[in-house]
């Protein structure tokens, strides 16, 4: 996802708003005596944060470490604001190992959610690239092992219960990007087998709103959206408009709040992973789990006000 160019061609549009975005140290300890909004994973009742992150692209950088500073500092922000889940996958290039490295070397690898992915097809293919996720990122046990794009979900979906029985992951995902694989996700949800679910979801893109996001509730499976900004095109799409007054009402402060927060209103997100390279977007991105979320009364203002772009 390139979306953070997007965003900060829209920053520079949105007028005397753009301060709240790029916090000072006083507003960051203003936050840091906050709570992220936190819900429960249904299968455990285990809470997690609501924002998390995302690796593709900005996380497949060389070793050296011009190049992973700001991953550094990225990674510090998100610690400090409550977020904890990390997602990637071997489909992310160099991002396994990257966040690996990082949250070793940071001292506090432990205070994150590792979430990462099996993208290939057969069962000892899935399991060699699974047991290379583990070295690459660190771990003697992952948080949660997703099938990607639903490669092969049949096949590893057999090693992943092994696996889970056996404590070397705690949670069993399946993820897609696209709206076209909303059916087939939700059948897999309804059938029981798995813990999470990922799928694509924003205001421009609301076609999970026909009845995935309610299955997955209804079924006890965690949700994680992927695609918040439609691959930062909703950035283009405020580019040089201001935030209506309205949604202060809301606690948004930022278009990127803007987007997270209708995200957020629907109660079946456990968590949002806006992927993200600059600090200082990361920090507006953590600040959509805190405050207010809209309503209904909201969210309809919300989405008229972008249909109307």
């Amino acid at each position: 996802m390139k979306n953070h160019l997007s965003r900060r061609e829209a920053l520079n549009h949105i007028g005397a708003l753009t301060s709240a975005a790029l916090l000072n140290s006083s507003e960051l300890m203003a936050i840091n005596q906050q709570t992220m909004l936190q819900r429960e994973i249904p299968s455990s009742k285990e809470k997690l944060p609501v924002v998390g992150l995302g690796s593709w692209i900005q996380f497949d950088v060389g070793k050296s470490a011009n190049e992973s500073q700001g991953l550094v500092q990225v990674l510090k922000s998100m610690n400090k604001q409550g977020g904890k889940l990390i997602d990637s996958s071997p489909m992310y290039g160099r991002a396994e190992e990257v966040i690996g490295d990082l949250t070793a070397a940071s001292g506090e690898a432990d205070k994150f959610f590792y979430a990462t992915k099996v993208w290939t097809t057969g069962k000892q293919a899935g399991i060699d690239q699974m047991n290379s996720s583990f070295k690459k990122m660190k771990r003697q046990k992952m948080d949660l092992m997703q099938i990607h794009n639903l490669q092969d979900w049949q096949t590893h979906i057999k090693t992943l219960k092994d696996w889970k029985e056996q404590g070397k992951i705690r949670y069993i995902g399946i993820t897609h990007y696209t709206a076209s694989a909303h059916d087939e996700l939700e059948r897999i949800v309804k059938s029981g087998v798995v813990d999470f679910v990922q799928f694509n979801y924003s205001i421009k893109v609301r076609n999970a709103e026909k009845s995935l996001l309610k299955a997955a509730k209804e079924s006890g499976v965690a949700v994680i959206i992927n695609e918040p900004f439609d691959s930062g095109n909703l950035f283009k799409l405020v580019k040089g408009k201001t935030l209506p007054a309205w949604v202060a009402d809301y606690d948004i402060n930022s278009w990127a709040q803007f987007f997270l927060k209708y995200i957020l209103a629907n109660t079946a997100v456990n968590c949002v992973i806006p992927g993200t390279s600059d600090e200082k977007h990361l920090i507006d991105n953590m600040r959509a789990g805190y405050g207010k979320l809209p309503d209904q009364a909201g969210l309809k203002k919300m989405i008229d006000f972008v249909e109307s772009l």
